[in-house]
């Protein structure tokens, strides 16, 4: 028997969850279920594998497991960028290999046309605007990131613009960055009313149960699952929990739970509106990694995100909630001294499962156990499409894209602790004070 000795624990304050569309949370299992297929974790990844084990399988039903409320997990805390490019943070171009980046932008287009298609159908109202994304630098470092970045999109032969300090206001309001890289394929959302839309249109033979924590497994013929109010039977158990597979058994000591943090301010009105100027919508990405992600929704808010923790078991730390909403206020009124009346409204942190080689997993983890894990911080898109993808694998149905994904090494092994927490503590230290003015 496996005990699950870390469960998903997510601070109150994600400005997505309370400000998108409210739903009748589905009522958590009790008592005791049997079925062929089984999923836990109901993000991007999660909703698409059973989404569409549903349309392979028609006659049989499907359970998905969430452990908190759909929405207001991982999936509903990220920036909201469903990007459609290679984004290899390992690469000094963010391409890498040609052929793989090749791959990886099939894949990211993949799962990009899923959602806006299922947005589409189902009508979902989660600020869906196809309206590209800057990658923006004030650091000379990060200007020779966007030049290698370029580089890189030359070879891939992606469309790109560069934009040049003086003519940035004009699309983002603030004169505080130099150079942007502007790219048109990124496509933004509210993250978490697109999960919740995404939960509330899934085939009538998907059963989701929210709230549901599973607290013990057992291996075996079939997969015994058990929480505090009764267990689950199946045939085959798919993880699409990201980290939290470690706690089932799998992947451990190859995943990193890495929380970053962002704030959302209160709407601007309309005499700050002209006081920024720019477009009305937009979102920016900083050249340096450590840098801070800043976007304009189309209700009028501004979004600050930087700041990031090592938190090995997956959970929020309200320490480290504290201190980032400082440096937030910091790096807003950097960008927006146009704006000193305006408040940050909410501050939340949510959870990036990454490994060291920038891998993730797809494929079997043991008898009758499938996975698809660590997004490695594109789960709107590459989630959506691993989850469709694994479905279609599990039903016998054989592609280029599978086999890419299954030939994978997944993530390499971690250090041991305590040199683990060391080496990443001290990476994302050095990290966010190399970043400079771009934090």
């Amino acid at each position: 028997m496996t005990k699950i000795t870390s469960l998903p624990a997510d601070d109150q304050r994600c400005g997505w969850y309370h400000l998108s569309p409210s739903r009748q949370p589905r009522p958590g299992h009790s008592g005791q279920r049997s079925a062929r297929w089984v999923i836990v974790g109901a993000g991007f990844t999660g909703l698409a594998a059973a989404r569409q084990l549903a349309l392979n399988f028609p006659d049989e039903e499907v359970l998905l497991i969430e452990a908190q409320e759909v929405g207001f997990g991982t999936s509903g805390r990220n920036a909201g960028f469903a990007i459609d490019l290679p984004h290899d943070i390992g690469a000094d171009d963010y391409i890498g290999d040609i052929a793989t980046a090749r791959t990886s932008l099939q894949l990211n287009l993949m799962g990009q046309d899923l959602l806006k298609e299922l947005v589409r159908q189902h009508g979902i109202d989660c600020q869906l605007k196809a309206c590209g994304k800057y990658q923006a630098a004030v650091e000379n470092r990060g200007i020779a990131v966007l030049d290698a970045y370029r580089r890189g999109l030359d070879k891939l032969g992606q469309e790109y613009r560069m934009i040049e300090e003086a003519e940035l206001p004009s699309h983002i309001g603030t004169g505080f960055y130099r150079q942007a890289l502007f790219t048109p394929g990124t496509v933004l959302i509210q993250p978490a009313a697109l999960v919740k839309g995404l939960a509330d249109s899934l085939p009538a033979n998907v059963t989701l149960y929210e709230n549901t924590p599973i607290t013990e497994v057992d291996y075996g013929e079939r997969v015994q699952l058990r929480h505090g109010r009764g267990s689950i039977s199946a045939e085959r158990l798919i993880l699409t929990n990201n980290a939290f597979g470690m706690s089932f058994g799998f992947l451990k000591g190859r995943m990193l739970p890495i929380f970053t943090y962002a704030s959302l301010s209160r709407p601007l009105n309309d005499e700050e509106q002209a006081r920024l100027g720019g477009k009305p919508y937009w979102g920016l990405i900083p050249a340096d990694p450590f840098g801070t992600t800043v976007r304009r929704t189309p209700d009028n808010r501004l979004l600050i995100r930087n700041s990031f923790s090592f938190n090995p078991d997956g959970r929020s730390n309200p320490r480290y909630l504290a201190r980032a909403i400082a440096r937030h206020r910091e790096s807003f009124a950097r960008r927006f001294p146009m704006l000193p009346g305006v408040d940050l409204e909410f501050t939340w942190g949510g959870a990036l499962a990454l490994s060291r080689n920038h891998l993730g997993y797809f494929g079997q983890l043991a008898p009758n156990v499938y996975g698809a894990l660590c997004c490695n911080g594109l789960g709107v898109t590459r989630g959506t499409v691993t989850g469709k993808l694994l479905a279609d694998w599990l039903a016998g149905e054989k592609s280029e894209l599978i086999d890419f994904l299954r030939e994978s090494p997944g993530p390499n092994p971690n250090p041991p602790q305590p040199f683990l927490s060391m080496g990443v503590n001290a990476n994302l230290s050095w990290g966010q004070y190399r970043a400079g003015r771009e934090s």
